[in-house]
């Protein structure tokens, strides 16, 4: 029997991809009181090096950043040659009105979550994710 968390999720070792510390804070603060591991990357290329050499079970990714947008990031991502490319990405923006989910979706992200971030919302699509993705979860744990 696998222990799990406060949300009914056994514990993940999530990527937050963010250029804002703010944002960063708040969300490893979500992520730590319901038992997960929160890594941080304060940018694209700092995401796909990590990826490249570490497993993660889910990535929090930003879609507005300077340098590499989170669009880059999964498209790269995506087009790697490695097993991170298969991970869960949640994709975390405040513009909700120049792409529907669906076309978040249709780019390669498992889910997306509006700005600012409800905790209930955050950790609803973090529980689809993790149902729709045992394969990918077996490499971090």
């Amino acid at each position: 029997m696998s222990e799990t968390t406060g949300d009914g999720v056994r514990p993940l070792k999530v990527l937050h991809v963010d250029d804002d510390p703010m944002n960063l804070r708040v969300v490893q603060e979500i992520l730590g009181a319901f038992g997960h591991q929160g890594v941080i990357a304060c940018s694209g290329h700092d995401a796909l090096e990590r990826l490249a050499v570490e497993a993660f079970d889910l990535v929090l990714l930003d879609i507005h950043m300077p340098g590499m947008t989170g669009i880059e990031v999964i498209q790269r991502l995506r087009a790697s040659p490695g097993p991170e490319r298969s991970v869960p990405v949640i994709a975390l923006t405040a513009d909700i009105y120049s792409r529907r989910p669906a076309e978040y979706i249709a780019l390669g992200f498992s889910d997306f979550v509006s700005k600012p971030i409800l905790v209930s919302g955050l950790m609803a699509s973090i529980k689809r994710c993790v149902a729709a993705a045992p394969a990918a979860l077996s490499r971090a744990g």
